[in-house]
Order: structure tokens, then C-alpha cells, then sequence
């Protein structure tokens, strides 16, 4: 994980939580690595069905638009469990609560993996939902405290490698099983790694327990602000365009390039490779010209949107354009999340529950209005759409103006 994530997420851990826990450097270090394991299991479940979704869709009998509800519903539910779990977990003990989400998550994936049809089916990524929002709400401001606090920027940046991972490995993983066995079998394949991440942390995480959570008063005080609400805008429309055409990309390259499984299967791997090698080489770019990183980023995620309908007849175009936008949404996330803190710097906690709020929503959305299109009027339609979305991101960038330090001034004032 780079500097800049690192240093500017452990700002989010350290005002409302007691001090770290005294704990023998290897127990600090495992508790550490248990809560990472989570991280990539939460992931990975909830992108899941994005590599598997045509063969789900075809067993239950429903669209692709429809069933690319498994990622609008875990999105609308986390949006709005991040911020009432941490409003509502008040002082119950933190390590309580990660081990319960956990303990949703196995069931979530195993919910998925039997379901009949796709009210059960989303029934189990409902659950998901909840859990998703609540680990992250939690996991973010409980990171700090597993170690001794100078160690406190590396435990956050090794939590939040798990997402790396996830997303490099977790639709691929699923895609493979997939390949070999089933769907299903993918399914049960993250169940039996969230039961892994759920046994690490009941023999590993010490007692967090907690003095205050974040009240309602702060968290409205932080939205009335007017760069907050438009840094909510920027984020949910960029992460938006995003999504509105991912959640679709199997179906896109089944249908229309004519890949194989197989194909897909490594076609997302490079972008997930490209993705990560991305968010760890723009750390500095992102640091001193936060605008200029995240505008290229998404001035190339919209070229490849725009491009993948002209190229379909070529293979190695199509892998081309899907790995342009991989490195293109490598760097995405980083630059948001930067963003975001930089709006309220003195209330993280706020900064972090809209963070993940805004970033559910914005896949929920996505994920929903890309169905309805593909649905009714076809897969190329909706990677426009997604480019569409994307300009509009950058409209609301420019409303900051240009300059770095212009930009921190607009956003801290």
C-alpha cells in the first residue's frame, strides 16, 4: 500500500477510539493481518458476481439487467448500514461487532450459493449489504488501534491491501471456480474464505472497546458544508460510470467479442493487475497534483468506454481497451479517497461513513440504471452511458477551479 493512502486513512482512525491495545508485537501483527483477511473476503464477495453474472442469469431465469441486481442491492444496503453502524454502535466493543459482520458474511455466501431463485439470491447479497457497510465503517476507525500508534499508518495500509487483492484476484477467483465447477461452487468458494477471516479474528482480535461514536450533529454539520456536497457528486458520478458498465463487462465480452470463459477469466486478471500496479504508481502524482491524477484517470476510463463498441471485431483490441481501463480505475479509488478526507480533515469519522456511503450508492446506481439499459436497449448503450457519467465527473471537478493548493482551500474552507 502507497504512502499517500496510508497516512491519509489513519487520520480516520484515531478520534472517537481509546488508545491502541498493549498487545505482544506478533498478537498486534495477526490481529492486523485478520482483519486484512476480512477486507479481501468482504471484496471479493461483494464483486463476485460480476464475472460470473451470464451463467447466474441463465440458471434463475432472469436477464442480464436484472441479475446485475446482486450488485445494486448489497450497494444500497451498505450505503445506508455504514453510517447507522456507526452511529448506533456506541460503546458496544468493536471486536464483538467485526466478528459478528464476519459471521453475516459466511452466511451471506452461503445464502448465494443455494439459492433457488433470485429473491433468495438477493435475499443473500441483502445480507451482504449489511455487513459490507458496517465492516468498513468499523474496520476503518478500528485499525489504528491494533498496534502501538506509530505503527499505526502501516496496520491501516496493510488492512486495506486486502481491497488490492480483491479486486486483482476476487472476479477472476470466481470466474475460474466457475470454469471448473459452478457458480455455486464460487459461492461456496468465499464462504469457506470468510469462515477462514472469521476464525482469524475470534482467535486474534483483542478487545476494542469503544467511548463514543459519531453523532448524528457532526455528520450533518460535515454535509451542509457546499464543497462536501459537491465532492459527493464528483465521487458518485465517476464511480457510477464506472460500474454502470463493468457490472456488465462479462456479458459484453460473451456476447459480443465471443470470448471464452477462459478468456474472460484472464482478461479480468490483467485489468485487476494493471488496477493495482496503477494505485500504487500515481501515490506521488496523486499527492501533488490531486486534480490533474484523477481527471486523466477518468479522461481514460471514457476513452476506453468509447472505444470497446468501435473494436469488438478484434480481439486484441478489446483486451486492449479493457486493460486501459483497468489502469484507468487503478488509480480512481485512490485519488477519491484522498479527495474525500481532504474535505474535513478534523472529522475523519464523518469523512469516512460518506466515503463508503457515497461509494455504495454510486455502485448500487450504477449497477441498476446500467441494467435498465442493458436490458432495453443493448451492452454498448450502457458503456456511453458510462462515459456520459464520467464527463459529468469531470463538470463537477471543474467547479473547483484549478490548482492543488486552490483545490485544498476550496475543500478544508
Amino acid at each position: 500500500m502507497n504512502d499517500v493512502e496510508s497516512t491519509s486513512i489513519t487520520d480516520l482512525s484515531t478520534p472517537a477510539l481509546e488508545k491502541p491495545i498493549e498487545t505482544s508485537g506478533l498478537g498486534q501483527w495477526m490481529s492486523v493481518f485478520a482483519v486484512a483477511l476480512g477486507a479481501f473476503a468482504f471484496v471479493t464477495t461483494e464483486y463476485l458476481p460480476v464475472g460470473i453474472l451470464p451463467q447466474i442469469a441463465s440458471e434463475l431465469g432472469v436477464t442480464d439487467g436484472t441479475a446485475g441486481l446482486m450488485v445494486t442491492i448489497p450497494g444500497i444496503v451498505a450505503a445506508i448500514s455504514a453510517p447507522t453502524v456507526m452511529i448506533g454502535a456506541g460503546k458496544v466493543n468493536r471486536r464483538h461487532l467485526l466478528i459478528l459482520l464476519a459471521v453475516l458474511l459466511v452466511a451471506s455466501n452461503l445464502i448465494s450459493a443455494v439459492a433457488p431463485n433470485l429473491l433468495t439470491m438477493l435475499l443473500g447479497r441483502g445480507l451482504l449489504g449489511v455487513a459490507l457497510g458496517g465492516f468498513w465503517a468499523i474496520a476503518i476507525a478500528a485499525a489504528g488501534r491494533l498496534v502501538t500508534r506509530d505503527k499505526a499508518a502501516k496496520a491501516t495500509a496493510i488492512i486495506f491491501a486486502g481491497i488490492t487483492f480483491a479486486t486483482v484476484l476476487g472476479v477472476p477467483f470466481g470466474t475460474f471456480i466457475s470454469t471448473l465447477f459452478s457458480w455455486r461452487a464460487s459461492f461456496l468458494a468465499t464462504a469457506a474464505l470468510a469462515l477462514i477471516a472469521l476464525a482469524a479474528q475470534m482467535m486474534t482480535l483483542p478487545s476494542l472497546a469503544a467511548n463514543e461514536s459519531l453523532q448524528v450533529k457532526t455528520l450533518l454539520r460535515y454535509l451542509g458544508k457546499n464543497s462536501t456536497q459537491r465532492s459527493i457528486l464528483l465521487m458518485g458520478l465517476i464511480i457510477a460510470a464506472h460500474f454502470a458498465s463493468y457490472t456488465y463487462i462479462a456479458p459484453f465480452l460473451v456476447q459480443r467479442a465471443g470470448f471464452s470463459a477462459s478468456g474472460i477469466t484472464l482478461t479480468l486478471l490483467g485489468f485487476g493487475v494493471l488496477g493495482m500496479l496503477a494505485n500504487f504508481l500515481v501515490s506521488a502524482s496523486v499527492t501533488r497534483h490531486l486534480q490533474l491524477s484523477l481527471a486523466g484517470a477518468v479522461l481514460l476510463m471514457i476513452a476506453s468506454l468509447v472505444s470497446l463498441p468501435w473494436v469488438v471485431d478484434s480481439g486484441a483490441g478489446v483486451i486492449a481497451a479493457v486493460l486501459v481501463w483497468g489502469v484507468a480505475y487503478g488509480a480512481i479509488p485512490l485519488a477519491l479517497s484522498t479527495w474525500m478526507q481532504l474535505t474535513s480533515p478534523q472529522l475523519p469519522e464523518a469523512s469516512s461513513a460518506m466515503l463508503v456511503t457515497t461509494f455504495q450508492i454510486a455502485i448500487a446506481s450504477g449497477s441498476l440504471l446500467g441494467g435498465m439499459i442493458v436490458d432495453g436497449y443493448g451492452i454498448e448503450p450502457t458503456l456511453f452511458f458510462g462515459a456520459v457519467l464520467g464527463g459529468l465527473g469531470l463538470v463537477a471537478m471543474a467547479t473547483f477551479g484549478l490548482g492543488h493548493d486552490r483545490l485544498i482551500n476550496k475543500l478544508q474552507g
